[in-house]
């Protein structure tokens, strides 16, 4: 099976580093020259990586093909691509849906759409996939954890909670930079707060079956230092502001 990338951003990076360090198997990864930087160190990581000028090409010549631009590329290339019947195309464009793809696309080719996130560069975090295919599914979950989605409206709640990636990256930058202030040297400042939040969020996914409240309440005693961060943080409405973001995110993804 050889597999191409149109499009060769953080994401597409993330993914064929994956899938590179994974069992799954296929002869080569065919990727467009789009990110020179991200595309030659690709070649020059895996040897099974093989660069190429033309999108067309990569179309030509695989079997499953990633389409991994920006909206507005993509509507701007997709439709001038001449595939086949037989591929499979996945597609990581957030606000291009299936019909537009499928519009796009002309023939009836196998249509999924999909949200890695950059942790699949190391086998790890969730891939929601609509609509649910057991090849795209099995492939995934090599890679990471596969969650099938019938509704393509319900997937778009899924691409919501993918816009908080940077926000909580942000907050540990701002934890980090608090200790830094109070003198504590860098690397031991966010080598604490990575591994902190690390920790935790293991300990959620371990815990993932029970209500998320739960862990809320076992995290605090009483006038202990977790219930006054969280009653601060409420009061200040800093969770009201985290849904009212969301929402937004998912307004404008349902445009």
């Amino acid at each position: 099976m050889k597999l191409g990338f149109i499009g060769t951003g953080k994401i597409a990076s993330s993914v064929i580093t994956g899938i590179c360090n994974s069992e799954i198997s296929f002869k080569k990864i065919i990727i467009s020259k789009r990110n020179k930087g991200i595309a030659q160190s690709l070649k020059n990581k895996f040897k099974k990586v093989v660069i190429v000028k033309d999108n067309q090409k990569i179309v030509n010549s695989c079997n499953w093909i990633f389409l991994s631009v920006t909206p507005t590329v993509g509507k701007k290339i997709i439709k001038d691509l001449k595939f086949r019947s037989n591929q499979t195309v996945i597609s990581f464009i957030s606000t291009i849906t299936l019909a537009q793809l499928k519009k796009a696309i002309k023939v009836k080719a196998k249509i999924v759409r999909a949200i890695p996130l950059p942790p699949i560069s190391l086998k790890k975090g969730p891939v929601p996939i609509c609509p649910p295919n057991i090849k795209v599914k099995n492939f995934f979950n090599k890679i990471g954890t596969t969650v099938e989605i019938k509704n393509e409206k319900s997937s778009i709640n899924f691409w919501s909670i993918s816009g908080m990636m940077a926000p909580f990256y942000e907050l540990l930058r701002v934890m980090t930079d608090w200790l830094v202030k109070r003198g504590v040297r860098r690397d031991n400042a966010q080598k604490y707060i990575t591994s902190l939040f690390l920790a935790l969020s293991e300990d959620a996914a371990v815990n993932s079956k029970k209500d998320l409240k739960y862990l809320v309440k076992e995290s605090q005693t009483p006038k202990g230092l977790n219930e006054q961060g969280v009653k601060e943080l409420t009061k200040a409405g800093f969770y009201r502001s985290l849904e009212k973001t969301l929402n937004s995110i998912h307004k404008r993804l349902n445009k």
